[in-house]
């Protein structure tokens, strides 16, 4: 399902004293079955971007195209593109709210007036793809697992719909190391499993770099840089301008050529930067 944004604006309280310019004149395409990263500072519209691609926000100009429909048009019917279309917003396992696991991620599927055979079917389905065992925890309540179990169950939630476009933003705030990189093995077994789209908005550039496709970098409300995730990263005084850093293994090495080192490369994951490194290693014997 591929999407095309075309000279999108929105305005916050438009009109009044406090008017602000959220996004402004923005145009991009997302391809069908990519992996897609939106990077940007704090207050950069990054979340606004995001809520405008199911329907949730309407713009002031622009158009949202969604495997070829205009889903800024009036006419259409926007329940149909928030079940093609999942947002999982950040933290959102203080969304969760059922007695039990499985009527938690079911409640989606119920609503989309499946039988009680095929909403259990996906149930157990979601659960497996986010690492979870229905028969373990399906009649447990959700708030009495760990906070990355939590967080898996919101996400299989969302899962459940079987939507065509996967949209987290930050889908690991506040997790520990070990919850965190869950998470993410998670997110490339969905991708990988369900062959969708999945749009990705993180703070973290290490993650951005191991999981995605292609970058769009927001700043100030405009999109400013886009690209796969080397070209990206190649621009750092760019980035650091916008007070974005380099992936860790991308700061560690060019740490390393300050210090007279000589690596030719830009490595953005660790795999990538041991490699360099050794090959250095290599060439001083």
């Amino acid at each position: 399902m591929p999407i095309q944004v075309k000279n999108l604006t929105h305005i916050y309280s438009e009109g009044m004293p406090y008017q602000t310019v959220a996004l402004e004149n923005i145009s991009f395409e997302i391809p069908d079955g990519s992996f897609v990263g939106i990077i940007g500072h704090t207050g950069s519209g990054k979340s606004t971007l995001i809520q405008h691609l199911n329907g949730l926000l309407k713009p002031k100009s622009g158009t949202i195209l969604v495997d070829g429909l205009d889903i800024t048009d009036p006419s259409v019917n926007l329940r149909d593109i928030r079940q093609a279309i999942g947002l999982v917003f950040q933290y959102p396992e203080y969304q969760l709210f059922e007695e039990t696991v499985e009527k938690d991620v079911a409640f989606g599927p119920q609503n989309l007036g499946l039988s009680e055979e095929e909403t259990t079917e996906r149930v157990k389905e979601a659960l497996e793809l986010v690492g979870l065992s229905y028969e373990e925890i399906g009649q447990r309540s959700p708030f009495d697992l760990s906070g990355g179990q939590k967080r898996r169950v919101a996400i299989a939630g969302v899962i459940a719909m079987r939507p065509k476009v996967l949209i987290l933003d930050e889908p690991t705030a506040g997790l520990d190391p070990k919850a965190h990189k869950e998470i993410l093995r998670l997110i490339r077994t969905v991708h990988r499993e369900e062959r969708n789209t999945i749009i990705l908005v993180s703070h973290n550039m290490g993650d951005i770099a191991a999981l995605t496709d292609k970058v769009l970098v927001m700043h100030k409300g405009r999109m400013v840089m886009e690209g796969t995730p080397r070209e990206v990263f190649s621009k750092a005084e760019q980035l650091a301008g916008m007070g974005l850093e380099l992936p860790p293994p991308s700061k560690f090495t060019e740490s390393l050529k300050c210090r007279g080192i000589d690596l030719a490369g830009l490595p953005l994951t660790i795999e990538e930067a041991e490699r360099e490194i050794a090959g250095w290693i290599g060439k001083q014997k």
